[in-house]
């Protein structure tokens, strides 16, 4: 599952960072908390709320179209230890922020599209935007569909389109035409965003060693893009978190790994004819984050590592290059305080948020996060949910398999994020569903 992902949106750049969330998937991290409360028991969760209907928004994550941002759970605690996964949660929101009533539980059997008359086991959320250009944020989703092991494998991939009243409906398949695929490989990674500048939103997948497959958008509801070519030239072959527009020439870019987990990376700069140019390539790390951390006017480049972060600012070209050593492996960057610029999470043994300054990132500007239990802590979203212009921080922590707590924690201009969190809730509140 892709639910979160280092490359992530800044508040002042949302719109074109075109995001969810979540942007790699994140390794648990331990964290040490204050007490840990009671998560919520089934019997105690509050009552399921109607989603409020939406007229249409340009808010990223907004599957109502209220003009607030929602958040996707893509991992849920399930009534016993070893159960069947409990599905995808969306917890909806308001303009005071998430509200843990207002929520949906996506299950494979309520949502899923069949294949061969078999309908799929596994719903893993892996990226949201708005395909059909409707206004309504959309969900795309990875299944595990029949397959025998001979010639080219079914695409994995379903759309769950945004609606007045949230995610509606069946899941339907995502098209991919055979002229767009290469090799026998499974056709997923997606990442969305406007590749050729047209307005629309285009999705690129893994295609094959090298290749990409690439489809422009917008996308019928049925799933069909609206165009897709042969598959394209890649310095990597695993796509990988949310586009952006580093070079601010009104063409998304996004970065291409070599190889799946710990590898080098590159840049690929989208263009009239979509990503296709390799921009700078980016030492071997295991996660990128891409915000404006503040050395100049084009985005920068946090490549986390075992051994600390390195820095490459103003992509393309790269005028400036650094290393945090303190700095954890997993990232994420968002604009915490409003000023602008980004700041840079990094998840390791701690929690820390690193003030972006116009003279760039500083391991001595630093905010440790505190869940409010204790537990396995992962990043799940950075972004705004109270509509404020601060990005807020949504934090899960696991404590087993039935038992976890999710915190938001608002964004602040002077102490980047508040100390406290504004909504904590447990996952079990989907089970009561």
């Amino acid at each position: 599952m892709r639910a979160h992902r280092g490359v992530v949106c800044t508040a002042a750049l949302c719109g074109t960072l075109l995001l969810a969330g979540p942007l790699t998937a994140c390794g648990p991290t331990q964290h040490s908390g204050s007490a840990d409360p009671t998560p919520v028991r089934i019997a105690d969760a509050p009552a399921r709320l109607p989603v409020p209907a939406g007229k249409g928004s340009r808010t990223p994550d907004d599957f109502n179209g209220d003009g607030h941002r929602d958040l996707v759970l893509g991992d849920l605690v399930k009534e016993q230890a070893h159960a069947d996964d409990a599905g995808i949660g969306i917890v909806y929101g308001s303009a005071r922020g998430l509200v843990p009533a207002t929520r949906q539980l996506i299950t494979p059997r309520g949502q899923g599209a069949a294949t061969k008359n078999q309908l799929p086991a596994v719903f893993d959320a892996e990226e949201t935007c708005d395909l059909d250009k409707d206004g309504f944020t959309d969900l795309i989703v990875s299944t595990d569909p029949p397959y025998d092991g001979q010639g080219r494998p079914p695409v994995p991939l379903q759309i769950l389109f945004g609606s007045p009243a949230g995610l509606s409906g069946k899941a339907v398949h995502l098209d991919v035409p055979d002229a767009a695929r290469a090799g026998n490989d499974w056709p997923d990674q997606p990442v969305c965003g406007d590749f050729d500048g047209d307005g629309a939103v285009d999705l690129v997948l893994h295609a094959t060693g090298g290749e990409l497959s690439y489809l422009r958008g917008p996308f019928t509801r049925k799933g069909a893009p609206r165009a897709a070519g042969a598959p394209i030239a890649s310095p990597g072959e695993v796509p990988t978190g949310q586009a952006a527009d580093v070079n601010r020439d009104g063409y998304d870019d996004l970065v291409v790994r070599t190889t799946q987990g710990t590898g080098p990376a590159s840049v690929v700069l989208g263009g009239p004819a979509g990503p296709t140019r390799t921009g700078v390539r980016l030492p071997a790390g295991i996660d990128v984050a891409l915000g404006a951390f503040g050395h100049g006017k084009d985005l920068d480049a946090a490549v986390g590592a075992m051994g600390g972060t390195a820095l490459r600012y103003d992509l393309p070209e790269t005028s400036a290059t650094g290393k945090l050593a303190a700095a954890g492996s997993v990232l994420d960057a968002a604009d915490f305080d409003g000023d602008g610029l980004s700041e840079l999470v990094s998840s390791g043994s701690r929690l820390r948020i690193l003030h972006g300054r116009k003279s760039g990132l500083a391991t001595t500007a630093t905010v440790t996060v505190h869940p409010p239990a204790t537990g396995t802590t992962r990043v799940l979203a950075v972004g705004d949910f109270d509509g404020d212009g601060r990005a807020d921080l949504a934090v899960r922590t696991y404590r087993s398999e039935t038992k976890d707590t999710v915190a938001v924690f608002p964004g602040a201009r002077k102490t980047l994020v508040s100390a406290q969190p504004s909504v904590t809730f447990s996952t079990s509140a989907f089970l009561a569903d």
